[in-house]
């Protein structure tokens, strides 16, 4: 038997207090599309089969708790699709929330362990009727824009 070993390219370990991936997430409809960019090229996350989450898009005036499973089922997809930590999370919206419903989301994210760093409706993302590029790959090119950099924290 043959044992090798698996290290980070530098070799040092991986730090956990380092900012994970950033994430889009589209809640303008009534399921929510997750997806993440590289190097301002991004793909829609979805499950497995045999793991696949039931994802539905609260009500706006649903309690933050509703918010918060809907946030946990985003980050749970990102990060078993990554198979990285998932810390941020741009999310679009299908109109410019109210002060109190952008307070609830922002406060479900953190709850769920999810830095929300921009809540953007979904026109100031691109034309809706651009098919080619969804909002949640829209929100997933912004919020790798937007991540914070590691050791830049």
């Amino acid at each position: 038997m043959k044992l090798f070993q698996i290290e980070e390219p530098d070799g040092s370990p991986v730090d956990p207090d380092a900012p994970g991936v950033a994430i889009g997430i589209d809640i303008s409809g009534r399921v929510p599309e997750v997806a993440v960019a590289v190097g301002g090229n991004a793909v829609v996350l979805s499950d497995r089969e045999e793991f696949a989450l039931d994802l539905a898009v609260p009500a706006p005036a649903a309690p933050a708790e509703h918010w918060q499973r809907l946030f946990e089922g985003a980050r749970l997809r990102a990060e078993r699709g990554l198979a990285q930590p998932v810390t941020h999370a741009v999310v679009a919206v299908a109109s410019a929330p109210d002060a109190a419903l952008a307070a609830r989301l922002t406060m479900a994210g953190a709850a769920a362990g999810l830095t929300l760093l921009r809540i953007v409706p979904r026109e100031a993302l691109g034309p809706s009727d651009d098919q080619t590029r969804p909002a949640a790959l829209a929100a997933a090119i912004l919020a790798e824009d937007l991540a914070p950099r590691p050791g830049a924290i």
